[in-house]
């Protein structure tokens, strides 16, 4: 299961945080420094792959401490394009190679989305930021990494925000309108 996806700048600046469990505001202020520190003074030539900080290791609600649970957060995955860390936080259940695919997805995705994607472009559409992840992951499960199939279900939630209020109710018929002059007589369900 992955637990978050953060995005940062190049100077720690999340520009997308987005938490599948549950977690106090100061915890996730913690995590994110904390995180940000670890990736960012890390080399170029390093593994993506991190062990998590015992911050969130420490604070995920266990029955027993003397077995290790599968469903704690306890790996880092994250990739750096150009000014952008891109962070997943997830479970050992997860596949880390198969967590840098999905990043190179989202962030393939994006630039399809924006025609090559900026940080500027994040931070003034963070709607289509959210929707591009949203149509990937769902509560913390992985539910589609086709890159066309993404890309599509984005652009079909934007038209479907740009259509008129109006569209599709030709007639007077539907939910919530009204025949004749001035009888208001409902003719929906």
């Amino acid at each position: 299961m992955i637990n978050a996806v953060l995005v940062f700048n190049n100077s720690g600046q999340p520009r997308l945080t987005k938490f599948y469990t549950q977690l106090d505001t100061s915890v996730q202020q913690r995590l994110i420094s904390e995180i940000f520190t670890l990736v960012s003074h890390r080399p170029n030539s390093a593994c993506n792959f991190l062990p998590l900080p015992p911050l969130l290791a420490n604070s995920s609600k266990s029955t027993s401490t003397s077995e290790p649970h599968n469903d704690t957060p306890s790996i880092v995955t994250y990739r750096h394009y150009a000014t952008l860390y891109f962070i997943l936080i997830s479970t050992s259940t997860e596949s880390p190679l198969a967590l840098l695919d999905l990043i190179q997805v989202f962030v393939e995705a994006l630039d399809r989305l924006f025609e090559n994607v900026c940080e500027l472009d994040l931070i003034f559409n963070f709607e289509t930021l959210h929707a591009t992840l949203g149509e990937m992951i769902i509560g913390g499960v992985v539910v589609e990494t086709a890159l066309d199939k993404v890309v599509e279900g984005v652009k079909g939630q934007a038209r479907v925000a740009k259509r008129p209020v109006n569209e599709g109710r030709g007639g007077g018929v539907g939910i919530g309108s009204f025949r004749g002059g001035g009888d208001l007589v409902w003719s929906g369900r």
